[in-house]
């Protein structure tokens, strides 16, 4: 089984993760809502400081996001790739560009491979958890900012 990663009439921006929506604001760059959660960001709207009722916490000088509610984000050395979101561990493809898995989840994308376009469930899941879609949107939210920051 699995779930599709829909995207807007230009590919753009993400549209729904399995059966969750995203609404975003009027301007069309930043999410509003993951389904029945609002998302809240900063006075100047750049950094995310909530997932409904879940807080977002940021390290010491701002950079990385390191708590979204109880869940831990742990990083590489670095700090550049996301390693771990709560209890899902992440792989990466060789060069390190791209998610492949989110725990037991894996991102397939499309024939560029710059896009991910589904989330393959693993053996007898039907559907992705609110968990499951919670870490899906992280670890994607995360990896287009790494791509606008270049």
């Amino acid at each position: 089984m699995h779930a599709e990663l829909t995207y807007d009439r230009l590919g753009n921006r993400l549209r729904g993760i399995g059966h969750v929506q995203l609404a975003y604001d009027r301007l069309g760059n930043r999410p509003k809502s993951l389904g029945e959660w609002p998302l809240t960001y900063d006075w100047l709207g750049n950094r995310l400081r909530s997932v409904g009722d879940l807080a977002v916490d940021y390290g010491r000088w701002g950079g990385n996001r390191e708590f979204v509610g109880e869940w831990p984000l742990e990083y590489d050395r670095w700090s550049s790739l996301l390693r771990r979101v709560g209890a899902y561990e992440l792989t990466y493809d060789r060069l390190g560009n791209r998610v492949r898995t989110v725990g037991p989840l894996t991102l397939d994308y499309d024939w560029l491979g710059n896009r991910a376009r589904r989330v393959e469930l693993p053996d007898g899941v039907r559907r992705l958890s609110d968990d499951d879609v919670l870490a899906v949107f992280l670890v994607l939210y995360h990896q287009e900012e790494r791509d606008e920051k270049g």
